[in-house]
């Protein structure tokens, strides 16, 4: 069960704003996941971006999260980078905001966030990392590359069972600006309706 008040909000996506073109660009992660579920094996999905620092680790928290809502339980999430910088603070806040648990459990200029969707599973582990960290899966995930550079960047993933381009706007473009708040709200959202999605399809 997710806290209440990611809850609240999970109630409020609209699927029906996902146009058919972007429901072909989800539907082979929808695939991957289905066939893993049908088959009983772990779901393992690396979430890939440049510098894993925003997209990648809002996907990664919201598709931990649907699979719980969702009640599927052998799914595991991870994010990376092509280089490693540091989780966004806004992109944490963000998370909070939409009703997240965070705790920073080491600071420096990487921190590492542990973030509780409900009371009972492990936290996330959320920090900076290239996409084959050791923290990271070596065989058998699905990468999913959540922005075009790193889509480019990374034409072969070692490891991956399949590579799954689902690409979002970097809110990055708004950052200490008076729209940032709401840039990554907006992103976050999107994300999430997305993701919950993905998951509402898995039988």
């Amino acid at each position: 069960m997710l806290f209440q008040s990611i809850q609240n909000l999970v109630a409020t996506l609209d699927f029906t704003s996902i146009s058919e073109e972007r429901k072909a660009t989800l539907q082979p992660l929808v695939d991957f996941i289905q066939t893993k579920y049908a088959d009983k094996k772990e779901i393992a999905l690396n979430f890939i971006c440049t510098h894993n620092s925003r997209r990648s680790h809002l996907s990664q928290v919201w598709a931990q999260a649907a699979a719980a809502h969702y009640n599927i339980p052998q799914v595991v999430c991870y994010s990376g980078g092509t280089e490693a910088t540091a989780l966004f603070p806004m992109a944490a806040k963000t998370l909070e905001n939409a009703g997240f648990q965070i705790q920073m459990l080491s600071e420096g200029t990487n921190p590492v966030y542990a973030i509780k969707y409900n009371q009972n599973n492990h936290p996330i582990i959320c920090f900076s990392k290239t996409f084959d960290d050791a923290f990271n899966p070596q065989s058998g995930f699905a990468a999913i590359l959540t922005c075009s550079s790193a889509d480019q960047g990374c034409p072969f993933i070692a490891g991956a069972e399949k590579r799954i381009p689902i690409t979002f706007e970097d809110p990055k473009a708004f950052d200490h600006t008076p729209q940032q708040a709401e840039k990554y709200q907006e992103r976050s959202v999107q994300i999430a309706t997305e993701l919950f999605y993905v998951f509402s399809q898995i039988n």
